[in-house]
């Protein structure tokens, strides 16, 4: 089980690199704003339905009453693990298969100080995100600890409740860096647009779900914690209640 659980963390991890390099346009071959092929609405109907593809198993396979259905079947120590590899072969197919659907809707000169300042913004996006998983803890979110533990035949036990680092600013750093990800570009074509708006509205679709099941294990300690931390944007007062 422990080898499953690693080559499933080497696939969501090598989807989500391939989603990074897909929209930093540091590498046009894939680069998810190639040139239009079809027309705009079918493209744009085709990149809904990836959308849909991807989000709906991710969010409903995260939900608890899914785990405990799914664990009739499969091993209790890998649930997790295949998660994760439902994620990141969808994930590839997210981006693998998401339509161009060309226009633009600003480009930053470049070499210019907006230009590398828009990079610099992108790139800590994805390292807050990235930060923000070892902060919860990495190798549990990602599976492994489940199966290693299995390994030493020790009992797996759920992580505490802990506000720390990013989370006492926000009390989701890993959804806020993936937006700062897909926002933070020199050039934003209609593709990359299209691609930022849906895969944000997931964020905070995902965000709002997790919170009812943190909220249902937590009880009190994660409503005092909602209470005074802002749900994604840090120093702001826009806190769900």
């Amino acid at each position: 089980m422990f080898t499953y659980s690693i080559v499933c963390y080497l696939i969501g991890f090598a989807s989500l690199l391939f989603w990074i390099l897909s929209i930093s346009h540091l590498i046009p071959e894939i680069s998810i704003d190639r040139p239009a092929e079809m027309e705009w609405p079918i493209a744009l109907a085709k990149n809904l339905a990836l959308v849909l593809l991807f989000s709906i198993p991710h969010s409903v396979m995260a939900r608890p009453y899914f785990k405990n259905w799914i664990t009739r079947f499969v091993p209790k120590p890998i649930e997790r693990s295949t998660y994760v590899l439902q994620a990141g072969i969808l994930l590839f197919i997210l981006i693998w298969y998401w339509e161009p659907m060309g226009g633009i809707i600003w480009s930053i000169e470049k070499e210019s100080i907006l230009y590398y300042a828009m990079f610099v913004m992108f790139f800590l996006g994805w390292i807050i995100l990235f930060i923000s998983t070892f902060l919860i803890n990495h190798f549990d979110l990602f599976g492994l600890r489940q199966t290693f533990l299995e390994l030493k035949s020790k009992p797996y036990t759920p992580l505490d409740f802990k506000v720390v680092s990013f989370y006492k600013y926000t009390r989701h750093p890993l959804y806020l860096g993936g937006i700062m990800g897909l926002w933070f570009t020199p050039q934003m074509s209609t593709t990359h647009l299209v691609f930022s708006i849906l895969l944000t509205i997931y964020f905070f679709l995902g965000a709002y779900f997790e919170e009812k099941d943190l909220k249902s294990y937590f009880k009190d300690t994660y409503l005092e914690y909602a209470r005074k931390t802002p749900m994604m944007i840090p120093f702001t007062k826009w806190k769900k209640r």
